[in-house]
């Protein structure tokens, strides 16, 4: 099955009058045909994975939990010569991914600047009616919290032989990436941000608050984690498609258990903006068919292209009563012109998210972004196998 990549930018909110630049998977329009399912708040991040305050250490609560600063990645470059090799997906890649090299660099930075990693669900309590209360944040003196997350890690199949991850599996207890080179060698190790954060809190287990990771925002149409899971759009095709189902549960449960989370990013990369209700009720069902029974329930829900469903009132209509009904407690949009922005309401947290990519790379070189000059500096970041271009657009 081929499913061609569709490189879209979005103005989606319109928040603070940011443009938003966001574009992952391809958006579809199928309608759905199974049951529908529901959310429901996922458990917070284990606090054995790590700490960030030791007993000395004096502890300051922070002020705002609506004011927590947030940012999103796509799948990483493995190999930029594959990557931006000038074919018709070099510039999508340019565009919207970073590499390793990149990546790397802005973990050291946002850490070196005294940011420290923390969950969504540390940020409020859910009750059994759908009622949102402020959780207390107690950080070390000096330390500001950061919500990091990744979209679309399904490995889909337009990436493949393009230098980049092809899966996540578990190795000797630690979940990692299987990668192809460039001569077709496989290997193992860490080809994509989740093991390479792992790697960097393991090295500096004060980056991450109570065992926070980050947010791992999921379609469905090409299977997740990099196992072809979808029988809407594999049963006839993928022989093993009950092995895959297996083995990406006993991959997301071991992601959980390091203290990730995970997300709903539609079944189908849909725009929550512009689609119909019944459309987002029909992807929803599907992605609470094929997706939830892999990776547990989530109360979390990131808008494909940053497409929400409100501007900056308050939420409120049929999409967002629709949304609440499912047990979504939690809504990420795309907002690059300001390093925090989000609304803590009595049912609903809602929280901008800003991209690192070619695209806000080459705005803040540029001096038209600044928004990511507060976590670190773009031209210290940019890596020299990087094009001049920067971007594809």
């Amino acid at each position: 099955m081929s499913i061609s990549r569709r490189t879209t930018i979005v103005s989606a909110s319109g928040l603070l009058g940011a443009v938003l630049l966001s574009a992952c998977g391809k958006q579809t329009t199928d309608a759905a045909s199974g049951a529908s399912g529901s959310a429901s708040a996922s458990a917070s991040p284990s606090a054995s994975a790590s700490a960030s305050a030791s007993p000395s250490e004096k502890l300051v609560a922070w002020t705002d939990n609506a004011a927590v600063s947030h940012l999103f990645f796509h799948s990483l470059v493995a190999d930029p010569k594959r990557a931006f090799d000038g074919d018709s997906e070099a510039g999508g890649y340019l565009d919207y991914m970073v590499t390793i090299k990149e990546f790397k660099s802005v973990l050291q930075q946002v850490y070196d600047r005294n940011y420290v990693l923390v969950s969504p669900h540390q940020l409020y309590t859910a009750t059994p009616d759908g009622g949102l209360t402020p959780k207390a944040l107690d950080l070390p003196e000096g330390k500001k919290p950061l919500v990091i997350s990744f979209d679309d890690l399904s490995y889909y199949e337009y990436m493949n032989g393009d230098g980049f991850a092809d899966r996540l599996i578990v190795k000797d207890g630690k979940v990692v990436n299987e990668y192809h080179d460039a001569s077709g060698k496989k290997l193992t190790g860490a080809y994509d941000h989740l093991p390479i954060v792992d790697e960097f809190v393991e090295q500096h287990p004060d980056f991450s608050h109570d065992g926070a990771k980050g947010v791992i925002a999921l379609t469905g149409y090409n299977g997740i984690l990099g196992y072809r899971t979808s029988d809407y759009s594999y049963k006839d095709e993928n022989k093993n498609i009950e092995a895959d189902k297996k083995k990406a549960k006993e991959v997301a449960e071991a992601i959980k258990k390091s203290g990730w989370e995970f997300a709903s990013h539609s079944w189908g990369h849909i725009n929550f903006t512009t689609s119909p209700l019944e459309h987002i009720r029909e992807d929803n069902e599907k992605w609470q068919r094929e997706v939830a029974p892999l990776i547990g329930k989530t109360d979390l829900l990131i808008y494909p292209f940053g497409a929400d469903i409100a501007k900056v009132e308050d939420y409120a209509g049929a999409k967002f009563d629709y949304l609440k009904s499912q047990g979504f407690n939690a809504f990420f949009n795309v907002d690059g012109s300001t390093p925090a922005w989000g609304q803590l309401r009595p049912n609903y947290l809602r929280e901008a998210r800003i991209n690192v990519d070619g695209i806000s790379l080459k705005y803040a070189l540029k001096g038209q972004q600044t928004a990511l000059l507060e976590f670190f500096d773009p031209k210290a970041v940019l890596d020299p196998a990087r094009p001049p271009s920067i971007s594809g657009s």
